[in-house]
């Protein structure tokens, strides 16, 4: 027999876009610009370090990974964020995990009880979202709430008394997946301060962190301590599949309060992926180093410079402040990924497929389409300015 919350969601965004795109021809040499896959050169340090370790590859590794992973992990977050050395427990606050969406996804499970004050838990999610975190709701019994921001940043603190009070949840990510907008730290800060007053917890997804357009995005953490000098509430979650454009290592982690750390690698015991040693020498290696995140940042940046030299007179067009995708206001993003699949054979995501409609009845996310700036210049170069053309055109 199915757990019969599966029924409760929809088709993946990307089965969706399948479905759409079915038995339509494309119009020039298929392009993937739907999918957020990094596509820059991995470091030249990653096999390095992997083939340095290989005699690991005969051991188990343990659920809270090494010394040395913690340590890194815990020094770059001091670093990226300016948090003092007394701040983080590396050993009591960070754990590693195979890529943010798998710990996203536990962590729902960790952190939503039967019942909260007699009723059915609610999840709070911006709309539009990562898919995860909505199946992550559903799949732990609680009830998704959906908190509008198509173009900025949710603001749970809006949210009404009677939802807070039955919270068990929020998700945020900053830099947003799909708009780019970023949070700003009074905006995290209230997050955090509702989050502690309601007695909810508040799970930060930015793995996006280092991509950013004109400045370095605050993170969770860094709010979290200038309000409180504490991470009560409070779990971020990072990877290096953007950092350093390695997703298939699928090596990232959950960073927070100690309490719940405890309690997520319990979680993690009985349900979750661990790193293989040599994954996790090599992901030591990738969050000590600088140079190769500073070239990547480079190179995102001059695609967001491609995108506005040639989607800039678009009506729609609004550069992001963080992450690799243009969060494009088309009207309609079914038709128009539809029109740029048939005339360029450029696949791009309709933004209703990232996000659920209101209360309203309407669909944030339905004027939209997204597009993933992943692969090198030249063919991006390419690429915008095929879409710009095809959008531009006189109907």
């Amino acid at each position: 027999m199915l757990n019969p919350r599966l029924e409760q969601l929809a088709d993946y965004p990307f089965t969706r876009l399948a479905a759409l795109l079915n038995g339509l021809e494309p119009g020039g040499e298929p392009l993937i610009m739907s999918i957020g896959e990094p596509q820059h050169a991995a470091p030249a340090l990653l096999a390095d370090a992997l083939n340095a370790s290989a005699h690991l590859w005969g051991k188990y590794p343990p659920v809270q990974g090494t010394p040395d992973f913690r340590a890194s992990a815990g020094n770059w977050l001091k670093r990226r964020y300016g948090l003092p050395a007394q701040a983080l427990d590396a050993d009591k606050m960070i754990l590693p995990v195979a890529g943010t969406r798998e710990a996203l996804y536990l962590a729902a499970q960790m952190c939503v009880p039967d019942s909260k004050r007699g009723h059915v838990p609610a999840v709070l999610i911006p709309n539009p979202f990562y898919q995860v975190y909505f199946g992550a709701a559903v799949l732990s019994g609680a009830e998704p709430v959906m908190v509008d921001a198509p173009q900025g940043v949710p603001d749970f603190s809006r949210v009404p008394p009677s939802i807070l009070e039955r919270t068990a949840l929020a998700y945020l990510c900053s830099p947003a997946n799909p708009q780019g907008s970023v949070a700003n730290l009074k905006q995290l800060e209230t997050a955090i301060a509702t989050a502690r007053q309601h007695g909810f917890v508040l799970a930060v997804d930015e793995c996006y962190a280092e991509i950013w357009d004109m400045a370095p995005p605050p993170g969770a953490l860094q709010a979290a301590w200038d309000l409180s000098k504490s991470f009560d509430n409070v779990l971020v979650f990072h990877s290096l599949s953007k950092r350093s454009s390695v997703p298939g290592l699928r090596s990232g982690f959950v960073a927070g309060d100690a309490k719940l750390i405890e309690a997520f690698s319990r979680l993690r015991s009985y349900g979750g992926a661990t790193l293989a040693l040599p994954v996790l020498s090599a992901s030591t290696a990738l969050w000590n180093d600088e140079a190769h995140v500073t070239e990547n940042q480079r190179l995102y940046r001059a695609k967001l410079d491609l995108a506005e030299r040639h989607l800039g007179r678009h009506p729609g067009f609004a550069r992001p402040e963080g992450g690799f995708f243009i969060w494009l206001d088309v009207g309609d993003g079914e038709a128009a990924a539809k029109k740029l699949w048939q005339k360029t054979g450029i696949r791009v995501l309709p933004g209703a497929y990232l996000s659920r409609p209101s209360a309203n009845g309407r669909n944030p996310g339905a004027p939209f389409v997204r597009i993933a700036l992943v692969h090198d210049l030249p063919t991006t170069d390419r690429a915008l300015a095929a879409i710009a053309a095809t959008l531009l055109e006189a109907p």
